[in-house]
């Protein structure tokens, strides 16, 4: 049974922004059971960890004698291994993968940094420069995306992996207000976070938080 790693105490506080939740998604989807290494700030930074992902993060998964980090990389990997996340169509398969790039290398960085300056710079005297840059930024993306979608469901025809790491891109723009000009957008995301697997890998991923908080 694969191993995957997860916050012990995730900073995100149970709203599955952590990234082991876009595999906890992908293995539920895939129907493979699995289980969860929890893991300390401490012990990310331990040698034995360090072993698995030499950056000190999660998540990290372990199947036999295969060891992977980056969740996109790991997502890739079981949607290659199990039918239910890439097409059998050739063509349309590498476009799933396509839109598994452009979720993490275009649409996600400042996604990403929008949530780490309002923690880490929200006191510094740019902040409200910096933040609009970024606004400006995903408000082009977002409407690019709108008019990609325009009233399908997904990306590419079935739902698949690309939509599964969008999905999980958009979920930190859910209280900014940036989703609000884009109905399509906001409705895809729902659409996501509906489906069963989902439910799924969040409550699982929520469980763990609650645990901790008690």
């Amino acid at each position: 049974m694969p191993t995957l790693t997860a916050f012990e105490r995730s900073p995100d506080r149970g709203r599955g922004l952590a990234r082991d939740m876009r595999v906890r998604w992908a293995l539920e989807e895939l129907d493979v059971p699995y289980e969860v290494r929890l893991q300390s700030f401490a012990e990310l930074k331990r040698p034995e960890h360090l072993a698995r992902n030499p950056f000190g993060q999660i998540p990290t998964y372990e199947d036999g004698d295969l060891t992977l980090f980056e969740s996109g990389a790991i997502v890739l990997h079981l949607a290659e291994r199990h039918d239910g996340l890439l097409p059998k169509d050739a063509g349309a398969r590498s476009r799933a993968i396509m839109w598994m790039f452009a979720a993490l290398n275009t649409v996600e960085p400042p996604v990403f940094d929008r949530s780490l300056v309002g923690v880490l710079e929200k006191d510094r005297p740019w902040f409200e420069e910096r933040l609009a840059t970024l606004d400006e930024r995903i408000t082009a993306r977002l409407g690019q995306l709108s008019a990609h979608l325009g009233d399908a469901d997904w990306l590419d025809g079935e739902f698949s992996a690309g939509d599964l790491l969008m999905v999980t891109v958009l979920m930190r723009l859910k209280d900014t207000g940036l989703l609000d000009p884009w109905p399509n957008v906001a409705a895809y995301l729902a659409r996501g976070e509906a489906r069963p697997a989902f439910r799924r890998a969040f409550n699982a991923q929520r469980a763990v938080f609650e645990a901790a908080d008690a």
